[in-house]
């Protein structure tokens, strides 16, 4: 990638990333490079010497960073990934200014966190989606799943949401009519095999797993532990309103998304070189939507 060796360059980038990138759903115009930030440049109107402080949940979200590390540095930037193993931390650390960025969670989620918590979150670019799906836990078929059997869910709304529309999808449950993205546990209106459900953090679910008899798992925790998606139950499906609805976002605090080091960061993230990456390491646990 050609080194950007101007702001007005790194702009036009940013003109050209917002429509190809599945841009940004911030649109404020808040002048970019707060001195809070942590992201410094030591040559004016030059990238060169700035460094983005970046956190990331470990897999697939820390390995895709570091493989856009070398394409940054061709730019004068230097990426700095934090890993976390929540949800919570990364969000908050970016609205306080702790981080330049994070690149772990759904668009829905990040909106949801914001109306709860009063943050200021925005998408500076879209990256990737990953199928959430269902695995075996102590029954091994969803044949052989039993009346009464438990099922791990994710306990925070958006994923609980997510995970119910996977049991609708295999014919397991059945949600109220509209019930979509915002549906919870109340909202079953039809469970012939008297299912339980356990709810909990997104990140127990895998540890848990052999306590359970199924539990739907998002993909970044499945990767975690190891799980393939050639052993998943079922898959959500890639035509259904969470591939929208679930997108993976490159997030900033409201008015960074427009600072050219963060468009820079979302253009590499949206490179054919991370494309690559995600195709060839994956296994249709993540896909590119760019």
């Amino acid at each position: 990638m050609k080194k950007l060796v101007s702001l007005l360059l790194s702009g036009a980038l940013a003109v050209g990333l917002l429509a190809g990138c599945g841009g940004g759903t911030g649109t404020s115009q808040t002048p970019a490079g707060n001195s809070e930030s942590p992201a410094a440049s030591t040559e004016t109107g030059s990238l060169e010497g700035t460094t983005l402080k970046v956190g990331a949940t470990p897999a697939p979200h820390a390995e895709i960073l570091e493989v856009v590390v070398p394409i940054l540095a061709e730019q004068g930037i230097t990426l700095e990934i934090v890993q976390y193993n929540d949800y919570v931390q990364p969000n908050n650390a970016v609205e306080d200014g702790s981080l330049d960025a994070n690149y772990f969670q759904h668009i829905t989620y990040m909106n949801d966190f914001n109306d709860q918590n009063g943050t200021h979150l925005v998408s500076a670019a879209e990256v990737h989606y990953e199928p959430m799906s269902l695995y075996a836990g102590k029954v091994s078929s969803l044949d052989e799943l039993p009346d009464g059997a438990l099922i791990g869910v994710p306990n925070d709304a958006t994923n609980e949401a997510r995970a119910l529309l996977v049991l609708q999808q295999e014919g397991l449950i059945t949600l109220r009519e509209g019930a979509g993205i915002t549906a919870t546990i109340n909202d079953i209106v039809d469970n012939p095999k008297n299912l339980q459900f356990s709810e909990m953090e997104a990140a127990q679910l895998p540890l848990r797993l052999a306590d359970l008899d199924m539990a739907v798992i998002n993909g970044n925790y499945a990767i975690d532990a190891g799980l393939s998606m050639d052993d998943a139950l079922a898959t959500e499906s890639a035509d259904g309103e969470a591939a929208q609805a679930y997108v993976n976002v490159l997030a900033v605090k409201e008015g960074r998304e427009t600072d050219p080091a963060i468009q820079a960061l979302a253009a590499a993230l949206c490179s054919d070189e991370v494309k690559a990456y995600i195709e060839e390491n994956y296994n249709g646990a993540v896909v590119a939507v760019f």
